[in-house]
């Protein structure tokens, strides 16, 4: 096919482009020095306009026209007929969207990110709230340049979580919150208490790294394409399937924040690193509306990946059998006379706690709910960023009974708004139902494969997990994906069921 074939040699440069964004935009976050921030910011800009211009250009419309009519024929599902489907979305969106608005959202994004950083260290909002303000003004003006129906956050989701508005938010967290606040009251009643006395100790950095590494290799991951560095807040990103970066926090004080920040950044990565490779440098591995060169067909999909292999595969009474031995011999004297079921235990404690990167199961979603109700404020108007502090505690008084003691453990502790992010909170939660609905279709469709989780073999799961989902890129939607590989649609069902059958055998009734 000779035009589709012209027409993916001009979008490979575009992916090309988009690589070399995510490059500067990995290096602002975890090496660039802190004076970078203005010139970066122009930087990026630049490569935001040339990529914007070159995917607009009549040549991409030419192209694109040609290639349309050579897979008309086509079945629909088809890799070809998906990829020119989303250049043709993508284009009518960027129609809409003034090029002069998404390069000052690019721009401001790498500014704004080391002033969050400062605020958040200092303890000051009022630092950050400028830039914040200008970021939530921009955001307005790009979901009314994207359009909706019924709600602005709705034009924002279709970048991050395509079919899922804030209605269908409501309908999912009433759901949740039905089944976890129960939980939550029913735990806190409970006389057991987790040991999590164990990580009042230090833990030296090297050796927690060197830990979670070993496991992440376990899991799948390829050191020989990828690496993993240290940053202000776990993240993951991949300049293709063959350049995979990911990065964590330490805190020698407390042991779960890498170990399980680097799990989770696994999953993500494994998603990325398994991409089909025929697809690398096609638009079904280029999100060109968020200019990221990105496998994942949505965020709340990527997500269901990092929350499967942290929680449900990671934080699992069977992975510490088979695992706690290691962790034990890497640090002998901390975990001296602690046995597996002890330490799972201690990584699966309840707590209402203020922040969400360390969250446990059962809180974590009632941390994403807050966040979104804060968001879909701001987006209609009836919330303003001066009010946010007052709003997170009055927020995080009601969901969890607790005040944060300053800024920078409440309203500053997340990355998200200085990137722009504001939209993908949701997709968290989502993630978190969906890598239930993905395990449970696993567990009923591979024959051993709970034996194989037991024998600490993670190549059935991740080959299924390959197969379904990571193969396809952004070929299918994630309802798609989930129809295809569990028959069925959205369902809170699994996790709750998840949730509940885990930590009632861990807090038992009086």
């Amino acid at each position: 096919m000779k035009d589709l074939d012209a027409f993916r040699r001009w979008l490979a440069g575009i992916n090309d482009l988009m690589n070399a964004m995510s490059v500067l935009n990995w290096d602002a976050r975890v090496t660039m020095p802190p004076g970078g921030g203005e010139t970066r910011a122009r930087q990026l800009g630049t490569l935001a306009e040339v990529i914007r211009e070159r995917f607009s250009s009549d040549t991409t419309h030419r192209l694109l026209d040609a290639a349309e009519k050579e897979v008309a024929t086509l079945p629909d599902d088809a890799y070809k007929v998906r990829e020119l489907r989303q250049a043709r979305e993508a284009l009518g969106v960027l129609a809409r969207v003034p090029p002069e608005l998404s390069a000052e959202l690019v721009r401001l994004g790498s500014v704004a990110q080391p002033i969050w950083a400062e605020a958040k260290a200092n303890k000051d909002f009022v630092r950050f709230a400028p830039s914040l303000e200008k970021m939530v003004s921009l955001t307005r003006e790009l979901a009314e340049a994207i359009g909706y129906d019924a709600h602005p956050y709705d034009a924002l989701l279709k970048q991050y979580e395509p079919g899922m508005t804030a209605a269908g938010l409501n309908t999912l967290f009433t759901e949740l919150r039905g089944s976890l606040l129960p939980l939550l009251k029913r735990i806190q009643g409970s006389p057991a208490r987790a040991p999590t006395h164990i990580f009042d100790q230090t833990f030296p950095k090297a050796l927690q790294r060197a830990f979670a590494l070993n496991i992440a290799e376990q899991f799948g991951f390829d050191p020989n394409r990828g690496r993993v560095d240290e940053s202000h807040h776990p993240f993951e990103i991949s300049f293709t399937r063959n350049d995979v970066r990911m990065t964590t926090r330490y805190n020698e004080r407390y042991l779960p924040g890498a170990i399980f920040g680097l799990f989770h950044e696994t999953g993500h990565a494994l998603y990325e690193q398994n991409v089909d490779p025929s697809l690398t440098r096609t638009v079904l591995a280029t999100d060109l509306l968020g200019m990221y060169a990105v496998g994942g067909t949505s965020f709340g999909l990527h997500e269901s990946q990092s929350r499967l292999w942290e929680n449900m595969v990671g934080r699992s009474l069977t992975f510490w059998q088979n695992h706690f031995g290691a962790l034990q011999a890497t640090f002998p004297d901390q975990l001296s006379g602690v046995d597996a079921e002890t330490f799972y235990h201690a990584v699966n404690d309840v707590k209402p706690s203020l922040i969400r990167v360390e969250a446990d199961e059962v809180t974590y979603n009632l941390h994403i709910m807050l966040r979104t109700e804060l968001e879909l404020g701001l987006m209609d108007g009836t919330i303003a960023v001066r009010e946010l502090p007052e709003v997170w505690n009055a927020k995080m008084q009601d969901y969890l009974g607790l005040t944060p003691p300053d800024d920078s453990a409440g309203v500053l502790q997340d990355i998200h708004w200085s990137h722009g992010h504001i939209g993908t909170f949701p997709t968290y939660t989502l993630g978190n139902v969906m890598a239930a609905q993905f395990l449970e279709a696993a567990k009923a469709q591979v024959p051993g494969l709970t034996a194989s989780l037991k024998a600490a073999d993670y190549a059935p799961l991740r080959e299924w997990l390959t197969e379904n989902l990571y193969r396809h890129g952004r070929a299918y939607t994630a309802a798609e994906l989930l129809r295809r590989s569990t028959g069925g649609t959205l369902d809170a069902g699994p996790f709750t069921s998840y949730l509940n059958d885990k930590y009632e055998a861990l807090y038992p009734e009086r």
